[in-house]
């Protein structure tokens, strides 16, 4: 059962969805605000976190950034129906998915199921060759889905279970251009649509990380209008 921890200062929001999720199988944690939740997340995460942006005293965007410094905890933002800024910021922070208020439940269950998808992948739904699967060595990357680790140079890069995905259908065929549609395929649930300017976000997200441990960085190639594609370096 899937521990979920939802974070809002809006009383209604936390009843009616930790119902609905409780009802849908899951196990539910609740805070009023950021500051609340921050050490809980950080001692004992649980499988998926849900964040408000708009709260007192910490809001979502500080509360993500924190947990950005030790934790790869998939995270799906609640935004306000005005907030394309936000939204942008809090992708750019390392966010899985976000969602726009007022939301219907169902929807809010598709998303949680995407992203727990593909954070946790069913190893018994997989073909025995798949189930394990080989490190991928492109160059100065090496990516390891089974441990959900990457390495640049041989030092650690680390990535969301979102950027990963998307890395990881690039480098799996250097030089060959990845249009956006394809990368959301490769990143997301089939039912679950996402813009152009998320999979930016995502990119822009993942040169940045890179860039960290190697400020050169340029394996990852613009074809405006077209897509992306992965240089071997």
């Amino acid at each position: 059962m899937a521990q979920i921890a939802l974070v809002d200062d809006d009383e209604n929001i936390l009843t009616s969805v930790s119902l609905f999720l409780e009802g849908e199988g899951y196990q539910v944690q609740t805070f009023t605000d950021g500051v609340e939740a921050l050490n809980v997340l950080s001692d004992n995460p649980p499988d998926l976190a849900i964040f408000d942006i708009k709260m007192p005293r910490m809001d979502g965007l500080e509360l993500l950034r924190r947990v950005r410094q030790s934790s790869n905890l998939p995270v799906i933002f609640l935004t306000s129906k005005d907030g394309e800024f936000d939204e942008a910021l809090g992708l750019d922070l390392g966010a899985d998915d976000y969602i726009a208020k007022p939301f219907s439940h169902q929807l809010l269950a598709k998303r949680i199921k995407a992203v727990l998808r593909r954070a946790q992948p069913d190893d018994a739904d997989l073909p025995a060759n798949e189930a394990d699967q080989k490190a991928l060595v492109r160059g100065s990357l090496t990516l390891d889905p089974n441990r959900h680790a990457c390495l640049w140079n041989g030092k650690p890069v680390r990535l969301t279970v979102t950027e990963f995905l998307i890395l990881q259908a690039l480098a799996n065929r250097p030089g060959y251009v990845k249009s956006r549609d394809n990368l959301m395929d490769a990143a997301y649930d089939d039912q679950v649509y996402v813009d152009d300017r998320t999979i930016d976000s995502h990119i822009k997200r993942i040169r940045k990380k890179f860039r960290v441990v190697d400020d050169s960085f340029d394996g990852i190639e613009t074809l405006y209008g077209v897509g992306y594609r992965y240089k071997e370096a």
